[in-house]
């Protein structure tokens, strides 16, 4: 048996030879489940044997192809080649913003919250015979998981020994919570680890596809995403390695309309559209939603499957609650993708405004 075997088994996992994609059609694993509930984190079941059909984290997902010391998963692969293909996509200089307005009346899951002051004001002065007054603000919120919000890798994991024991808590390439947890900051896989997004971003429309804003729990599938294409006028071979996927379901309509709406469920894409898009190289997958997967999923026993296929098994990051309409509306189905996350070291997520130029 291989070291990152014996590894694997110590951590109750189960290498296999079978394929990621063969495995999301028929999985199983002792001892490791998932509880349900879309408003939940994910927690242990106490007392099952045997995962749900679909459970994708049965076989060795770890070395990362980047080596077993990476904590950059896909940012990888933002290359000069990247760069310079995206820069080939800017033809009238038009930019479009894809993030939302930070306020306190957005839309948020569970407690989370943004709380805004502004000290004084003004904050400093009058000073000098010229007067100067300045001022500045004091944020408190869950500043990478509020409104537009990037997913880090040390975001999302998967408990494999129990609540109690924290080598059995795994993250991006293997690592467990005695290497990540921090109480001031993760230490490994901190956002700060992620590189500049410069790459091309296909957009799929599938709002558009289907004639109408998608409804709770609606799965977007394989084959929405290659007709979305085939409506554009592309073909599977217009997404490369290291794109950008930018996912519009419509849900997005919902946002500062009707907030508790908006969290109780949405459409997103399923466990097979993610691994398709993994298959094709995608870099990150962007939504008009807020959790860019399907919720509730198709399995119900399962707990934001496609957090933990993308984030946790691939490094392939994700990024959430973003306005889609300005290029949809544009027909503008390829552009040049910029975002860079803040370096907050230690930090699971990032806020931003991430933009296209045609």
């Amino acid at each position: 048996m291989s070291k990152q075997d014996e590894s694997l088994r110590a951590s109750g996992l189960t290498p296999t030879s079978n394929s990621r994609r063969e495995f999301l059609k028929s999985a199983a694993l002792g001892g490791l489940t998932l509880g349900a509930g879309v408003a939940g984190e994910p927690v242990a079941a106490a007392g099952a044997e045997t995962p749900p059909e679909g459970w994708p984290m049965s076989q060795q997902w770890f070395p990362s192809r980047w080596g077993a010391t990476d904590q950059a998963g896909a940012s990888n692969l933002m290359t000069p080649a990247k760069v310079l293909e995206a820069a080939a996509l800017m033809k009238t200089g038009k930019v479009y913003g894809l993030g939302r307005v930070y306020e306190s009346g957005m839309p948020f899951f569970g407690t989370r919250g943004w709380n805004l002051k502004i000290p004084g004001p003004p904050f400093f002065g009058p000073v000098g015979r010229n007067k100067i007054i300045a001022n500045e603000e004091y944020l408190c919120a869950e500043i990478g998981q509020v409104g537009t919000q990037f997913d880090g890798l040390a975001h999302i994991g998967v408990e494999t020994k129990g609540p109690s024991d924290n080598s059995g808590k795994l993250y991006y390439n293997g690592l467990n919570a005695m290497e990540v947890h921090g109480p001031f900051g993760m230490k490994k896989l901190g956002i700060e680890h992620c590189k500049p997004f410069v790459t091309r971003a296909v957009l799929f429309d599938v709002k558009t596809l289907k004639g109408r804003n998608l409804t709770r729990g609606e799965a977007i599938t394989v084959r929405d995403l290659k007709d979305a294409l085939a409506r554009q006028q592309m073909t599977e071979s217009d997404f490369r390695e290291g794109d950008v996927a930018l996912i519009r379901c419509g849900w997005g309509d919902l946002w500062m309309v009707d907030n508790k709406r908006y969290y109780d469920g949405e459409p997103g894409v399923g466990l097979e559209a993610c691994q398709w898009l993994i298959d094709k190289g995608v870099s990150l997958i962007a939504a008009d939603n807020w959790g860019v997967e399907v919720l509730p999923p198709g399995d119900p026993s399962l707990s934001f499957p496609c957090h933990q296929l993308c984030l946790t098994m691939n490094g392939v990051y994700l990024f959430e609650n973003l306005n889609l309409d300005g290029p949809a509306n544009d027909g503008v189905f390829q552009a040049a993708f910029f975002f860079s996350p803040l370096p907050i070291k230690g930090a699971t997520g990032s806020p931003g405004n991430p933009i296209l130029i045609v």
